[in-house]
């Protein structure tokens, strides 16, 4: 082994302990400086050593932006549901329960926090990370591996078990060895300051927010790109060590094993000996738990002993030996002082609770959404009525009860506007829809302030340095009135005094940058109600230039393979508009993308006319997305999942094994990358 090569691996020892000590015992010994120059030059190194490539290096914690497809694992032990309570009384019960249940022989609890993310199950082989994989329904779930790895508390190799093969030792001399095979189950959870800032991100790009840490964790984790995990810096504590050759008999003490292996283990964990200190533990948590970095809603009791635990058994939904005590939501009850509403990007208006601040989960709480017309009729809600408020698991407080006994005789029940609140105009209620609307879309100023925004969104015109402030300051200066006045703006306008030179010609560049933009995201970016990503691309690839999209009649529309009539309607009376068809023209005018490119015409056939088409694994010549559309546009349909209308299935690299065997078992045809370009040809 040459001297680099060593110098490779000594780097990868030293960068999984400074992972460990930085994100698991919160105890560094260097700076974040030499961190990365360490990371650097093992980056270099196993650039110019390919034959040295390894899927748990620290350098793979990045993650990749190339599409991946998650195939189904089965677990090697079920991954059951606890049976939930939020009574102590059913604690007492289970108690019980356990106790008959082991004919009255001694028992402990183990008592532990119940951390509100989604579960995970991590597979370790020969003291490496080898599969992770979601819950799923408990027989299988979704392998996530590569998501996982760029976690960085999760250790992809455990140095004790180099230590135990070296030395025939574990780490520690009082340290049980490392099995060969374990598995290992936890959370992955967002911590709050990243779940905040995310949304802080979100709210400034005009994108939906996410409801609470839980929900953000398992859009993450399911996210298709790792790279865009590895920047939202997941966390992981994992709660029960599963496998045939562990090393304790006691639960808790498995875990306090498993930490010294490496891993990050539930905190707050404590061993019950009877019902009064698990009682006692539920009510020190209730509180002490907001002071966590991470999101919990509940405790977890487990009958300690392994032995036990298979004495006990199953029902058929759950465990006997373990249940989990969730804290009930927090309530507050205050009064409803009026009901105002706000105008969002669309017309649609949402009513808004404004009610006497009161304290709630640790914050003050003066406002709750109110949803739509019927969630205020559900209630009978009537101004000056005193309303239970919850915010639970939800970041955005709401309503969820009305104290009707304290309700004054003279009180007025609430009536939903009539006109929108910002401009004046009628609001209309479209069939099927829950939601208001204001269809003053040209001339309502939140309207207009929301359009601009959703044009300069990233997955529209991606127009970098302008966020919901600045599009609401250049609203107010006169600067823009649409999102063709975008294209008017001069960095002399926006520098202020002077001193915002650099930002201001940041701005106007990005601005043109956006004229390169595809054909398929301008008329994303139009904002046309009811258009979203996917429709905007059948629509373009369907009429292949805006004078031909601008011109469609309902009928032409409506025979468009997924856009149905309230799509069709909404199209035509958009471009019905003189104002919107002004738009368009001056846009055309300063030179943005309005017709497919040429590549994209002269790539289109009919070879794959009529047949629906899976795609799975991972290619080399295209990513998944690009082969979704160039399956459009060869008169193919693209599909989710495998059935007997399946014409046939384009793999590549490690196709799903469950995908595999299902389209053995339907007799569907799959075919090569190199074999489908000889379709198209």
């Amino acid at each position: 082994m040459t001297q680099e090569q060593q110098k490779i691996l000594q780097l990868r020892k030293e960068l999984h302990e400074h992972n460990h000590r930085y994100y698991v015992l919160n105890q560094p010994i260097i700076s974040d400086q030499e961190f990365d120059l360490m990371m650097h030059q093992l980056q270099d190194l196993e650039s110019k050593h390919p034959e040295m490539a390894d899927s748990n290096s620290p350098t793979q914690r990045v993650g990749s932006d190339i599409n991946q497809e998650f195939s189904q694992v089965a677990h090697r032990y079920p991954m059951l549901s606890l049976a939930n309570t939020y009574s102590e009384q059913d604690v007492r019960e289970w108690y019980a329960s356990v106790s008959k249940g082991l004919a009255g022989e001694p028992f402990e609890v183990c008592c532990e926090l119940k951390y509100d993310g989604l579960s995970i199950s991590l597979t370790y082989e020969e003291g490496r990370l080898v599969r992770g994989v979601t819950r799923g329904d408990g027989v299988q779930g979704d392998d996530v591996t590569g998501n996982v790895k760029t976690i960085r508390s999760i250790p992809l190799v455990l140095p004790a078990w180099e230590q135990q093969q070296k030395n025939g030792l574990s780490l520690f001399d009082e340290t049980p060895p490392i099995p060969r095979t374990f598995e290992i189950r936890g959370e992955i959870l967002m911590p709050w300051s990243v779940f905040d800032r995310l949304n802080k991100e979100r709210e400034e790009a005009g994108e939906t927010l996410f409801a609470n840490p839980r929900n953000a964790a398992s859009g993450t984790l399911k996210n298709l790109k790792s790279e865009l995990v590895a920047k939202r810096q997941l966390d992981a504590y994992l709660y029960y060590l599963l496998g045939e050759t562990l090393p304790c008999d006691g639960h808790y003490e498995n875990l306090q094993v498993a930490e010294k292996w490496g891993f990050k283990v539930s905190q707050g964990m404590k061993k019950a000996s009877n019902l009064q200190e698990i009682l006692d533990f539920i009510a020190f948590w209730e509180q002490e738990r907001r002071s966590l970095p991470v999101a919990t809603d509940g405790i977890v009791l487990k009958v300690n002993s392994l032995r036990q635990q298979r004495a006990l058994g199953f029902t058929a939904k759950s465990p006997r030996w373990a249940i989990a005590f969730k804290y009930k939501a927090e309530r507050e009850c205050t009064r409803l002082r009026e009901v105002t509403y706000q105008v969002g990007r669309t017309g649609a208006v949402t009513p808004v609770a404004n009610m006497d601040p009161v304290l709630l989960a640790g914050t003050t709480v003066k406002r709750a959404t109110l949803n739509n017309e019927d969630f205020i009729r559900s209630f009978d809600l009537h101004i000056g009525d005193y309303v239970f408020v919850e915010k639970g698991g939800e970041i955005i407080p709401k309503i969820v009860g009305v104290d009707t006994d304290r309700r004054e005789p003279q009180a007025q029940p609430v009536h939903f506007a009539t006109h929108c609140p910002e401009c004046g105009t009628p609001l209309v209620r479209y069939e099927g829809e829950a939601a208001h609307y204001c269809p003053n879309d040209t001339g309502c100023p939140p309207q207009i302030k929301g359009r601009i925004e959703h044009f300069i969104a990233r997955k529209a015109m991606n127009i970098e340095s302008l966020g919901p402030e600045t599009i609401d300051d250049y609203f107010r200066q006169g600067l823009v009135h649409n999102v063709a006045d975008l294209y008017d703006i001069k960095v002399e306008q926006i520098n202020g005094d002077g001193s915002r030179q650099k930002s201001a010609v940041k701005i106007v560049n990005s601005i043109q940058q956006s004229k390169s933009v595809p054909f398929e995201r301008v008329v994303f970016a139009l904002g046309i109600r009811f258009v979203g990503e996917t429709s905007a691309k059948m629509l373009a690839r369907h009429f292949k230039t805006i004078d031909a999209l601008m011109e469609a009649s309902l009928d032409e529309l409506l025979q468009i393979e997924g856009v149905g009539e309230v799509i069709a309607k909404s199209v035509v009376d958009y471009f019905h508009k003189p104002d919107n068809k002004r738009i368009v023209e001056r846009l055309k005018g300063y030179g943005l993308t309005m017709a497919l490119s040429e590549k994209q015409m002269s790539e289109k056939g009919d070879a794959l006319a009529g047949k629906s088409i899976v795609i799975s694994g991972v290619f080399q010549q295209h990513s998944r997305e690009e082969y979704k559309e160039i399956i459009e546009r060869h008169g193919g349909k693209n599909v989710g999942s495998i059935s007997s209308k399946t014409s046939f299935i384009l793999a590549g690299d490690n196709m799903g094994p469950s995908k595999l065997q299902k389209a053995q078992k339907l007799g569907i045809e799959i075919v090569s990358e190199e074999d489908f370009w000889e379709m198209i040809k």
